[in-house]
């Protein structure tokens, strides 16, 4: 028979890449605690009406990469492709947004798209997002979180803040007459979705990779130029915070972000290193959202940020955590000392909970369990064979130098924390 392989999109990620990414997971969770953030668990799979009436019918998104069915009952159900509708729509559900709140989570998003390096169709994030802080304030702590991330995670030279305002929907609504009007007189020189775009979802355009759509929009009118009173003041005053916060940042004004939802001001943190998918984290505001989808008129932003992408940067940069070796490798030869390395390995871990101890199994001679000691990484085996049974010891072996001694059963835990505590 066939082996059934993994879905194309879809990886494994194996043992040592875990580590990447744990790391990765984990600083984030702490910082978001301490900035105060609350986590929020979300479905995989929610209504596909969720998505199709917060990020846009006619978004690449909800057109060509949403994985729908329907159910048993005609339902129909989409794995969520991003995070911030499911966020909203918990906050409604599980009436969380009375008092202004922050909350963050984090897991697999899925999105039918070609696959290649740093963009895949099972994806993974983490997203925060604040809900009923009206002013650029927040919309500023947000980006300083992300800022003290990069420094954490040790990429911080590697990304640049991108910054725009793409105004309140009646001045987004006249800028898109005006480049419309402009566009259509240079249909022919647009690639073709820019072309298909112009009738559905002309802002994104601006977004564009193409080099002839890129040379057209060069003369295009300028979105600045259309920005309500509001959205301008918004935008000067978190440039303003972020200029005290010594956090530098580029104005981009095609930045408009491909979500329907956004409003006043957009970012996102690029990088030159990883090529074509340069985009780490984004995020904007949408105060329109919570009540677009049935909630109590309430101001929200938050960002997203690609874990794919992150663990790659690290890797690119040489900032990826080390494997990590055992502190001991416990080996046994013979029935009774397989049963005493078991109990005195379990005793053990309850000492030092701490300790990653790695009991061979299997069995195999005393030279074949040594070549894999040595193999492990450890610093010292603990090694039990008849002899040390009968005399309640064991025998300490360094292995990567050192003379090896024996021990009475007692002094294990602490001969073992003094050399972690060595090692680290």
């Amino acid at each position: 028979m066939n082996p059934i392989r993994a879905i194309r999109g879809m990886n494994d990620i194996l043992p040592d890449e875990a580590l990447q990414w744990r790391e990765v997971e984990e600083t984030a969770a702490r910082l978001l605690a301490s900035y105060g953030y609350g986590e929020l668990r979300l479905p995989l799979v929610e209504q596909t009406d969720l998505f199709s009436r917060s990020i846009g019918e006619v978004t690449d998104i909800v057109e060509k990469e949403m994985y729908s069915f329907e159910d048993r009952h005609g339902d129909s159900l989409s794995l969520r492709p991003e995070g911030t509708a499911g966020c909203v729509r918990a906050a409604i559900q599980q009436n969380l947004l009375g008092t202004p709140c922050r909350l963050w989570y984090g897991g697999p998003m899925f999105r039918y798209e070609r696959p290649q390096k740093g963009r895949q169709r099972q994806f993974h994030q983490v997203g925060a997002e604040a809900f009923g802080f009206a002013g650029p304030d927040i919309d500023a702590e947000l980006i300083a979180l992300c800022a003290r991330l990069w420094r954490l995670l040790g990429i911080e030279g590697a990304v640049r803040l991108e910054l725009n305002s793409i105004g309140s929907p009646a001045a987004r609504g006249s800028y898109r007459e005006a480049l419309v009007a402009y566009l259509a007189g240079h249909r022919e020189a647009l690639d073709a979705d820019s072309q298909r775009r112009l009738e559905t979802n002309p802002l994104r355009i601006l977004d564009s990779k193409d080099p002839g759509t890129r040379a057209v929009l060069d003369g295009a009118p300028s979105l600045a130029d259309h920005l309500d009173d509001e959205s301008a003041a918004d935008f000067d005053r978190l440039g303003s915070l972020l200029d005290a916060a010594g956090i530098p940042f580029v104005h981009n004004p095609r930045l408009v972000r491909g979500l329907d939802y956004y409003n006043k001001t957009v970012f996102e943190w690029v990088t030159e290193a990883l090529g074509a998918q340069g985009t780490v984290c984004a995020g904007g505001r949408y105060d329109g959202l919570v009540a677009q989808l049935g909630g109590r008129a309430t101001p929200g932003v938050g960002f997203a940020m690609g874990l794919e992408r992150l663990v790659l940067l690290r890797a690119e940069l040489g900032v990826a955590a080390p494997a990590a070796a055992p502190d001991v490798y416990v080996v046994a030869v013979g029935d009774a000392a397989e049963r005493t390395a078991l109990a005195e390995s379990e005793r053990l871990r309850d000492a030092l909970p701490a300790a990653r101890i790695l009991r061979h199994a299997g069995g195999g001679s005393f030279k074949s369990q040594m070549k894999k000691a040595d193999k492990s990484g450890a610093p010292v085996a603990l090694v039990w064979g008849e002899d040390e049974v009968a005399a309640g010891e064991v025998v300490l072996k360094p292995l990567r130098g050192g003379e090896q001694r024996r021990l009475p059963l007692a002094a294990v835990a602490p001969a073992l924390a003094e050399i972690m505590t060595q090692g680290h």
